[in-house]
């Protein structure tokens, strides 16, 4: 070994201190865990002993070390460090994911992302309700859904309730548990054969090929 591998090695206080190069970036355990750690350790609980007991209730499964570790630079800088924010296809995707099926690790990012965006956090709210209406069969609450949002100031949701009041078949199609998902399927059929005879047949061949097939 040279000088300073060796002078690397006996300075290191702790493991992670010789994290170096590939380590630096290297996706741990505690990863998925630190929006709640930074959201406990905001609400004043600073114990890492008893932070690292609460996300072991949540999935955690690395050691105590890992966690003390982390929290080291809270207890000597005014801020936390930050963490790489996700991406705005994650937070969608966590957003329609049903809160039921949202894994805990996800379920408390989200958390953390809507807490500092108050136009997200109702945005989440109003798609959720949608959600619930659309599997629950409610369309009865649709117009009060329809106020609520209007009421708040969410232009690209706005166009889309526009897009609602003007097709009045979605009423029946949030409360009847029928549809007309078939019929749909026979015109799209139709319409294939029409385009594999374009321009060779007229519609007494279409009208025998869909009769007879």
């Amino acid at each position: 070994m040279t000088y300073r591998t060796v002078q690397r090695l006996a300075d290191a206080a702790e493991p992670e201190d010789l994290f170096q190069g590939q380590w630096q970036n290297r996706r741990t355990k505690l990863d998925d865990f630190k929006p709640y750690l930074h959201e406990r350790w905001a609400e004043g609980c600073t114990n890492a002993w008893t932070l690292w007991e609460e996300i072991k209730t949540h999935g955690y499964t690395g050691g105590y070390g890992a966690v003390r570790a982390y929290l080291r630079p809270l207890r000597t800088s005014p801020t936390a460090p930050t963490a790489r924010p996700p991406s705005p296809r994650t937070v969608t995707g966590w957003i329609l994911t049903h809160p039921d099926t949202l894994p805990e690790s996800e379920r408390l990012k989200l958390k953390s992302v809507l807490a500092g965006c108050p136009e997200l956090d109702a945005l989440t709210g109003h798609v959720r309700a949608f959600g619930k209406m659309l599997t629950q069969l409610q369309g009865d609450q649709l117009p009060q859904w329809i106020k609520a949002v209007r009421s708040d100031d969410l232009p690209s949701l706005h166009t889309f309730v526009n897009g609602l009041e003007r097709d009045l078949a979605v009423a029946a199609g949030l409360t009847l548990p029928w549809s007309s998902g078939v019929v749909e399927g026979h015109v799209n059929r139709i319409k294939m054969i029409k385009r594999q005879m374009y321009g060779r047949a007229g519609f007494g061949l279409l009208r025998k090929r869909v009769l007879l097939a």
